[in-house]
This record gives C-alpha cells, sequence and structure tokens, in this order.
C-alpha cells in the first residue's frame, strides 16, 4: 500500500535526478571539447612555425597531434548527441507518464461520480419526480371538480340553453326596423326652454328584448 502511495512520487524523482545528471554530463563533454578545439588550433600554429622554420618532421607531428584532437571532440560530439537524445526521450516519458497519471485521476474521479449517483438511483429519483406530478395533477383536477349543488348542473343542458339563447337574440335582431335618421335639430328661440319630450310607451317587442337581455344577463 505505501508502495503505492510513494511510489509515483519516487519515480519522479528519479527521472528529475536522472535529468540533472545528463545535464552535469553535457556540460562536462562541452567544456572538454572546447579544452580540445583550443588544443587542436595551437597545434595548427606550431605546425606553421615548424614549416617557417623548415622543420617538416616536427611541423607533422603538431599535425598529427591535430588529427587524434580532432577525433576526439568528433567523439565528444557523438556522445552529446546520445545524451541529447536520451533526455529528449526521457522528458517525453517523463511528459507521457503525467499525462497517464492525470488520465487515470480524472477516471478515478469519474468513476467515483457514478458510483454515487448509479443509474438505479436516477431511474428511481425519475420514477419519484413522476409519480409527484401525477399526484399534483390529480389534486389540481379533484380541486378543480364542482361540489354541492353546481355539481348537479348538467353541462349538456346548459350547453343547449345557451344555444337557445343565443338563436333568439340573432333572430331578434333580424327582426329590428333599419335605423332611421336622427331628427333635425329644433331651433328654440333665447330664453325660452325647450318642454321635456314625453317619454314614448315600449311596445311588446321591445318588452321581449328586455326581458329576454335579462335573463341573459343571469
Amino acid at each position: 500500500m505505501f508502495s503505492k502511495i510513494f511510489g509515483k512520487p519516487k519515480q519522479e524523482t528519479n527521472a528529475l535526478a536522472t535529468l540533472d545528471k545528463l545535464n552535469e554530463t553535457l556540460e562536462m563533454l562541452e567544456k572538454k571539447e572546447k579544452v580540445l578545439q583550443k588544443k587542436a588550433s595551437a597545434e595548427v600554429e606550431k605546425a606553421k612555425d615548424f614549416t617557417r622554420a623548415k622543420n617538416k618532421r616536427a611541423a607533422i607531428q603538431c599535425l598529427k597531434r591535430k588529427r587524434l584532437y580532432e577525433q576526439q571532440i568528433e567523439q565528444l560530439g557523438n556522445f552529446q548527441l546520445r545524451i541529447h537524445d536520451q533526455m529528449i526521450m526521457l522528458e517525453g516519458a517523463k511528459a507521457t507518464t503525467e499525462t497517464v497519471d492525470a488520465l487515470r485521476t480524472g477516471a478515478s474521479a469519474m468513476k467515483a461520480m457514478q458510483k454515487a449517483t448509479n443509474i438505479d438511483d436516477v431511474d428511481k429519483t425519475m420514477d419519484e419526480i413522476n409519480e409527484q406530478t401525477e399526484n399534483m395533477k390529480q389534486i389540481q383536477e379533484a380541486l378543480a371538480t364542482p361540489i354541492g349543488a353546481a355539481a348537479d348542473f348538467d353541462e349538456d343542458e346548459l350547453e343547449a340553453e345557451l344555444e337557445e339563447l343565443e338563436g333568439a337574440e340573432l333572430e331578434e335582431q333580424l327582426l329590428q326596423p333599419a335605423t332611421t335618421a336622427p331628427d333635425a335639430p329644433i331651433h328654440v328661440p333665447a330664453g325660452r326652454q325647450p318642454a321635456r319630450p314625453i317619454p314614448q310607451r315600449r311596445t311588446a317587442e321591445e318588452d321581449e328584448l328586455a326581458a329576454l337581455q335579462a335573463e341573459m344577463a343571469l
């Protein structure tokens, strides 16, 4: 258990330590390469001096040493390439490991969330919601149902009665005479008030119309 807990940090520490070691080795090789380059340049200058002095044998020896330095420089260059390659691979592996760890953590979190809310709980919750909704609908329908004297009324009879009233009103409107033009205004001399008009007696048709309108208002 403890190896699982402390394994990942230890691996990460080892990777960082390895990268540091590779960097130190790379810096050492670069310094060594610079030293060898200076030595090779120095042998070239010596060979030039021996050539001016007509000492051909000494000049050739300088060039041989220069070649040996160049071989070492080339070898150090190959070492540096290998170290660079290993550093790139190690950094890539480290990034891959971190990515896998992050994905594993996300998968564990998602698994925990799914465990907390599994499909059975979701179905059960939805069933409870649907049941409560249906109960509320039934309660509302029960409250909307008329009780007492209003429950004894027949809806079909009321609709038939309403149709009769509408038919009678339409027939009454058809029987009414066309609207007559208003009488011309009567000029009354100044200082004299017009006589109050005498109310006319309503006809039987107007009485029936008034009674019908009163009944419809009820």
